[in-house]
């Protein structure tokens, strides 16, 4: 039995996808987590032997607990965060949103298994879709999303704390926020940090 934990956005389409998965002879959804959910507290308490989470809801900086196989749910505009997490082996498998609820039953099986699970469109649009951020102002705009502040960043990149706001402050326009806040947001949420 291929113990199976959900982190998905919306009551319906979480519903739907564990009646699906229960409705396999060879898998049982053992937890459905909703974006109120912190996703790294329940892959630790439920063990899962497969994890199908929503990119949206999976921490950039964490890593899956225990290596459990993780299988990422990702809509074309966040192909690059997926393929970001993908490329740094934080998970094993991605799928786009759009896929048939087949797919999804097919993806927990070959990562069960250990089989790699890539949705080629997902690759094609990460691929594709570079976002407007230059490499310079994606690494301050990240920088600052963590929280470093415009000196120290300065520092490290060996640059004036003036060429840093400048870069801040295209970022900021091509993101099309008003402050740094909404463009980190903007930014995260579009996968170009």
């Amino acid at each position: 039995m291929i113990r199976t934990l959900l982190a998905l956005d919306g009551t319906l389409v979480r519903g739907a996808l564990a009646l699906v998965l229960d409705a396999q002879h060879d898998i049982r959804v053992v937890a459905a987590l909703d974006s109120g959910d912190p996703v790294h507290p329940g892959l630790c308490e439920h063990r899962p032997d497969v994890a199908v989470v929503d990119v949206g809801l999976l921490d950039a900086d964490a890593t899956p607990v225990g290596g459990c196989p993780v299988l990422l749910l990702a809509e074309p505009r966040r192909a690059r965060q997926a393929c970001d997490l993908l490329a740094r082996g934080r998970t094993v498998g991605i799928l786009g949103t759009g896929v048939a609820p087949q797919a999804i039953v097919d993806g927990v099986r070959r990562l069960a298994r250990g089989e790699p699970v890539v949705d080629a469109d997902l690759v094609v649009a990460a691929l594709a879709e570079p976002g407007p951020l230059s490499p310079r102002e994606a690494e301050i705009l990240a920088m600052t999303a963590a929280g470093h502040p415009v000196p120290e960043i300065a520092r490290s990149l060996f640059l004036s704390p003036g060429t840093v706001r400048n870069h801040l402050s295209r970022a900021v326009g091509k993101c099309g926020a008003r402050t740094r806040v909404e463009a980190v947001r903007m930014a995260r949420e579009a996968g170009w940090i």
